[in-house]
């Protein structure tokens, strides 16, 4: 048998925006390989490969050049197809079984809700003299948050005119970094953008995971835990985020553009 393989934008409720996710429905446990050729052959910033179990699904996702231990984007495509392609009743909840833990997913009327573990940030980085000049940014000021850089500018607009110099971020020690500033529009909270050069992506369009860590940094500094976040990709994206304690409720839209078979 054929295997089932959707595309579908995350973070988006219209087609052709957002971030697309390739979804590999799986019917037995595949070698590594060839989930890694897969990805590759598809060139989406993500491809999910679902499994089924007893208790839920296997989850894992990669890039077209590695593995990597959580996304958010492909986990609300993965939760999208699950209910859309009847694998899931509306009713019941997506449990996913990943490298970071136990994820889920809730429907809740157009928007799709997901748990994930918060990512805080940790100590500030005192020196961004490097970090300013592959970014081509004037920092505000920067933290570690264990897997990736924050990087706070002063304005909405410096966060637009961004331009990176990737074949500096990649050779150095800045490999990735999310920055971020608040938003000019009363409809968001902040906006952002992530660059991930060392794993493949240059440029990410619609960013789950980096608003675990934007989530809990902007909560503090606004005071509220409930906040929607706008990525200023040239796709854009829009992410609700609720902190609750060391978790994070991810709240986004999808849209399925493309079903199909792996021959």
């Amino acid at each position: 048998m054929n295997t089932r393989i959707f595309q579908v934008d995350a973070f988006t409720n219209r087609p052709f925006a957002g971030n697309p996710a390739a979804v590999c429905m799986l019917d037995r446990p595949p070698d590594d390989a060839w989930m890694q050729n897969v990805a590759a052959e598809m060139n989406l910033s993500e491809t999910a490969f679902l499994l089924p179990r007893e208790d839920g699904w296997g989850l894992r996702w990669f890039t077209p050049t590695v593995e990597v231990k959580l996304c958010g984007h492909a986990t609300l495509a993965g939760a999208h197809v699950l209910w859309e392609a009847d694998y899931l009743t509306p009713e019941s909840d997506a449990c996913f079984h990943t490298a970071s833990g136990l994820l889920t997913a809730v429907r809740k009327d157009d928007w799709i809700e997901m748990d994930f573990p918060a990512w805080p940030v940790k100590e500030e980085i005192s020196s961004l003299q490097g970090l300013a000049e592959v970014l081509g940014i004037t920092p505000v000021r920067a933290y570690r948050a264990g897997w990736t850089q924050l990087v706070e500018v002063e304005s909405e607009s410096a966060v637009r005119q961004i331009s990176p110099d990737f074949a500096a971020m990649k050779a150095g020690p800045w490999g990735n970094a999310v920055v971020t500033a608040p938003s000019d529009s009363p409809d968001f909270d902040f906006v952002s953008r992530f660059f991930a050069p060392e794993i493949g992506i240059d440029e990410d369009p619609a960013t789950g995971a980096t608003h675990c860590t934007l989530g809990p940094y902007w909560t503090q500094r606004f005071g509220k835990d409930h906040l929607v976040g706008h990525q200023l990709s040239a796709r854009g994206g829009v992410v609700k985020v609720a902190v609750a304690g060391d978790r994070v409720k991810l709240c986004g839209q999808a849209v399925t553009t493309l079903r199909g078979e792996l021959a």
